[in-house]
């Protein structure tokens, strides 16, 4: 499975995110985004926003943002 979840260190919204992730026993890599929105060009070359975090799931050709829609992903789609 090729999940990678774009977040920020310290964010409580990608906590959430990486505790749902692990707790359905997935494996993804992380990408740490830096703190200045100005800088994160990657996670707005593959979401069209800055904001994290953010999941993308080449298996399944999904990308999404806001933890809520991710959490329900990962439950309804992953888990």
């Amino acid at each position: 499975m090729a999940l990678t979840l774009y977040a920020l260190d310290g964010c409580p919204y990608c906590d959430k995110v990486h505790d749902a992730l692990t707790e359905a026993d997935l494996d993804y890599d992380t990408v740490w985004v830096e703190a200045m929105h100005s800088d994160r060009n990657e996670v707005k070359r593959v979401s069209g926003q800055r904001g994290v975090p953010v999941l993308v799931d080449d298996d399944h050709g999904v990308t999404m943002s806001e933890s809520e829609n991710i959490l329900e992903y990962v439950e309804r789609s992953l888990a």
